[in-house]
């Protein structure tokens, strides 16, 4: 069991960091072929997929510097004048939106909490973009942290109730 575990949590980590299929998938198929109680099993994903996003979390922050690859590209090209003209005003947009939502931010310090706790939760805003917005306008690491255990435990953690409880109310 406890190899499940922590095969479990590496493959969290690995998919937060590389999305390349949905962990979802993952915790209902261990929870359906395994008999890891679902409460460990939520845990240790729940842990794994935190500890994933919080690079990206701390990037997003300027804690951790991306490698050169990453940074910068776009600013750093040469582009005709038309298409310079349309990545501005495009630019501009994201600016703005930026901006009002840092200042929301500033106004209300617990609306972005709260909307990360119920992106951890439901997915919508997807946990990603919260995650690196979190980074962005600079949440408290322990908010971020508690915020985000909390409500990916309770998601996967119901994730990987979810089998048991369908084939109780299944007829055999």
């Amino acid at each position: 069991m406890i190899g499940w575990l922590f095969l479990a949590f590496a493959v969290a980590v690995g998919l937060a960091l590389a999305p390349v299929f949905s962990v979802e998938v993952l915790v209902i198929s261990l929870a359906s072929t395994t008999s890891i109680p679902w409460m460990l099993l939520g845990a240790a994903v729940a842990v794994g997929e935190v500890a994933g996003k919080s690079l990206y979390y701390l990037a997003a922050r300027g804690t951790i510097r991306l490698p050169a690859p990453l940074h910068n590209r776009i600013r750093n090209q040469h582009s005709p004048g038309a298409r310079r003209r349309q990545w501005r005003r495009g630019s501009n947009r994201v600016r703005t939106w930026f901006h009002n939502i840092r200042e929301r931010c500033i106004r209300h310090p617990y609306w972005l909490g709260s909307t990360c706790g119920i992106s951890a939760v439901i997915g919508l805003p997807p946990f990603m973009a919260t995650t690196v917005l979190a980074g962005m306008m600079r949440m408290r690491p322990s908010v971020f942290l508690t915020t985000g255990v909390v409500g990916r435990f309770v998601r996967f953690s119901a994730l990987a109730a979810a089998p048991a409880l369908v084939s109780a109310w299944l007829p055999i």
